[in-house]
């Protein structure tokens, strides 16, 4: 059944989100290497490309319903932040963002009766709540540490260790 046109406009819409997003960490990411904060920046690396694959995921679905994707710019992005502290705190809120346009199309896809969007949706709810407890998480830690170069020093360590895993693929790793 072809994906509908309220539907694919807020699909579409929320592939550029998530590209957005990517874009958004790898700018942070930059930063904290500018910072000589690897492990940070080796984090939110990580955190783009998973970003990207969550594009990706939106984009595979709007052509596997036979729909039309589209490809608007993607704004830029800062990557002036002073602080640690002032990157996770951006994106925990961007990701609280993230997840009101998730709602969003839910809300559209529930009102349309469109039950194949709202259960590939699901996937990105649950998501969601990992994203933001991750990102706020950190925030927090960082308030802990305040002016502590030893904490943060072991925060950045900590961070380094993460490894991307392409979680939007099915079971077995093979793209559909």
């Amino acid at each position: 059944m072809k994906i509908g046109n309220k539907v694919e406009e807020a699909v579409n819409k929320q592939v550029n989100a998530e590209l957005y997003s990517a874009y958004l960490y790898l700018g942070m990411s930059a930063r904290c290497t500018e910072l000589n904060l690897k492990g940070m920046a080796h984090w939110l690396y990580v955190q783009a490309q998973e970003e990207m694959t969550h594009a990706m995921k939106f984009y595979r679905f709007i052509l596997e319903r036979n729909g039309h994707a589209v490809m608007p710019g993607i704004e830029g992005v800062s990557t002036d932040w002073k602080t640690p502290l002032q990157m996770f705190e951006t994106a925990y809120a961007h990701e609280q963002k993230v997840t009101a346009l998730i709602n969003n199309i839910m809300d559209i896809a529930l009102a349309e009766r469109d039950h194949a969007t709202a259960s590939m949706l699901n996937w990105f709810v649950d998501e969601q709540v990992e994203e933001e407890a991750n990102s706020s998480e950190i925030a927090e830690k960082l308030k802990l540490i305040g002016e502590s170069k030893e904490g943060l020093f072991m925060l950045d360590k900590e961070l380094s260790v993460r490894v991307f895993v392409d979680s939007t693929l099915p079971a077995g790793g093979a793209q559909a």
